[in-house]
């Protein structure tokens, strides 16, 4: 197969001269090419067979030692202005990365295939959706591509009619940790990850081009790339309502994407559209509607089990590429908090000692096929997207933000989204309480200036009385013996239900300096263990501890300079007012 796009054969043709791979093989994303390229991997030894009685189809990758996680510091943005970039990023000049990465890929390929991966963000036949063409030296990543999108012929036939794409160049190269970079230049809409197989490093598809260069093009195009789950709350009456919602790391956000009812909720459904991505598109209406660009899911698993989230644990026991978890005698993939097994193999593939350490790493990793999810939403394929009804804003905030508040407007939503922070766990940082600034969830993966980014926010809900209501929760606030006040889990519905309900006007709130918030009989609590004055503590306002939050916002617009939004800074002086 090759392609009748002159562009992309030149571009292809002109990365094999320079890299000089002994083969080119364009991948059609066909089931049986997946299974050669599993094939393959198993005879060279960088797949492991797991056991396919009690995991069928499913597979263990080992990566290098060095190479376990996204690299931050070592992942650029490459604007023209440095200031378009923002303090948010790390930038380097577009000459300059280019020949720093191009002194990598010469010859880089000598001795390997380079695949040729033409791939579709979003629904095959989505408007939504976006196209692009990673072209890399990995069999693993070609085979997590297929998983992960819509991959092969289909896209390709696609780029060859509309006749764009983002490109994506990936080699592992030596997996040197002194010769691994990750460069993006949205102006461009091009990606070039050097030295790393890992995950969001290597699968051009996921962070770099589904956030990264997609957030700049959905500031140009009019839309918003987002961090975000989208889930879908089915009544018993069969109306369903869905949520978009951005948490930083740590704050539960696979947990709500496949969240399972209460028993207390007979004939409610929750439905998984996405975990991780949702790209926002306003329709005629001024409706904002929402894709899942992905197909798979690629998620952290230690943590995961029958109780933390059923759904998840479910979904992971067929056609899986596990990545760095350790093995029982069995040849079962084991992972911390599985509660099921014991690990004799760590991820290293060493043998588990009582000084081994996790035997899982701490970031093992599944890729899966997102409709192996037993709530997986038939309409993440739906071209025309799903309504928003409501927009979630989360952190992990120990004291301070209560268990949820609504914002006032969608301008004062922004300005909530804009100061989201989360305290940092011992087991993250070994400092416990740091407060981190993660605005929107996106600190890592904004491919431009955040203060141009709000400012964006701020324009695509301009002129729609049609824009979902936005929201802020706190899983995690805890009392002065460090107990969590509020179960969690499940239990996340009870909250979403009184979202749903304020949507719809049926819900009753109290004015607050800092948004709306239910009072404590709002919130269902039947069948839970929190009483009237857990529920009062929960929903709480510190006025001087918001005085000091609302304080450390402004010093952190203020690192932005002028480029702020006038509109901001007002939404953020009228809580300072609002506070005394």
């Amino acid at each position: 197969m090759s392609t009748t796009n002159t562009e992309l054969a030149q571009w292809v043709n002109s990365v094999a001269e320079q890299t000089s791979p002994d083969s080119i093989v364009w991948c059609t994303g066909s089931d049986e090419e997946y299974q050669s390229l599993i094939d393959q991997m198993q005879a060279d030894g960088t797949l492991l067979e797991l056991n396919q009685e009690a995991y069928p189809n499913c597979f263990l990758h080992r990566s290098d030692p060095s190479d376990v996680a996204r690299v931050e510091n070592l992942t650029y943005v490459c604007s023209s202005n440095e200031e378009d970039a923002g303090p948010n990023n790390n930038w380097m000049a577009p000459d300059d990365a280019k020949a720093k990465m191009n002194a990598f890929f010469d010859g880089c390929m000598k001795g390997r295939t380079l695949y040729v991966v033409p791939y579709c963000m979003g629904p095959i036949d989505s408007k939504y959706s976006r196209l692009g063409v990673e072209i890399t030296d990995s069999a693993y990543v070609v085979a997590n591509m297929k998983l992960m999108t819509r991959m092969g012929s289909d896209a390709l036939k696609r780029i060859e009619v509309e006749g764009t794409f983002i490109r994506g160049l990936h080699s592992t190269g030596e997996l040197d940790p002194d010769r691994r970079f990750i460069m993006h230049f949205p102006e461009e809409l091009s990606i070039m990850s050097y030295g790393s197989g890992y995950g969001g490093n290597a699968l051009l598809g996921k962070k770099c081009h589904a956030l990264r260069i997609a957030s700049y093009q959905a500031r140009t195009e009019g839309w918003l790339a987002e961090h975000m789950l989208i889930v879908g709350l089915e009544s018993p009456q069969g109306d369903t309502h869905y949520i978009a919602a951005a948490f930083p790391s740590a704050c539960g956000k696979t947990n709500l994407a496949m969240l399972i009812p209460p028993e207390q909720y007979p004939g409610w459904k929750v439905w998984t559209l996405g975990d991780d991505i949702a790209w926002l598109h306003r329709d005629s209406s001024g409706q904002l509607r929402a894709i899942n660009p992905e197909a798979g899911l690629f998620g952290v698993v230690p943590g995961t089990n029958a109780k933390s989230n059923k759904n998840a644990f479910d979904t992971i026991k067929s056609d899986t590429i596990f990545t760095n978890v350790a093995l029982t005698e069995d040849n079962i993939p084991w992972w911390e908090d599985k509660k099921v097994g014991e690990p004799v193999i760590d991820w290293l593939g060493n043998k588990v000692t009582a000084d081994s350490g996790p035997a899982a790493h701490p970031n093992s990793r599944f890729t899966v096929a997102a409709d192996k999810n037993p709530c997986y939403s038939s309409l993440a394929d739906a071209a025309e997207g799903v309504p928003i009804s409501a927009i979630v804003f989360g952190g992990r905030r120990r004291k301070l933000a209560p268990l949820v508040y609504e914002a006032k407007s969608w301008a004062h939503g922004v300005f909530v989204g804009a100061g989201v922070a989360s305290e940092t766990t011992a087991a993250a940082t070994g400092q416990v309480g740091i407060v981190r600034r993660d605005p929107m969830a996106m600190k890592p993966f904004c491919g431009y200036n955040f203060a141009d980014y709000w400012a964006h926010w701020l324009k695509v809900g301009e002129g729609s009385e049609n824009m979902p209501k936005i929201f802020h929760v706190n899983w995690f606030r805890q009392d002065d013996d460090d107990n969590f006040l509020w179960p969690g889990f499940g239990e996340n519905m009870r909250v979403l239900l009184w979202m749903i309900d304020r949507v719809e006007g049926l819900a009753e709130a109290v004015e607050t300096p800092i948004g709306y918030l239910p009072r404590a009989e709002d919130i269902d609590t039947n069948g839970i263990d929190v009483d009237s004055d857990t529920m009062n503590e929960l929903l709480a306002i510190d006025s001087e501890g918001w005085k000091q939050e609302v304080s450390e916002v402004g010093e952190y617009f203020d690192s932005y300079g002028s480029r702020i939004p006038e509109s901001l800074r007002a939404e953020h002086q009228a809580v300072v007012n609002a506070l005394g």
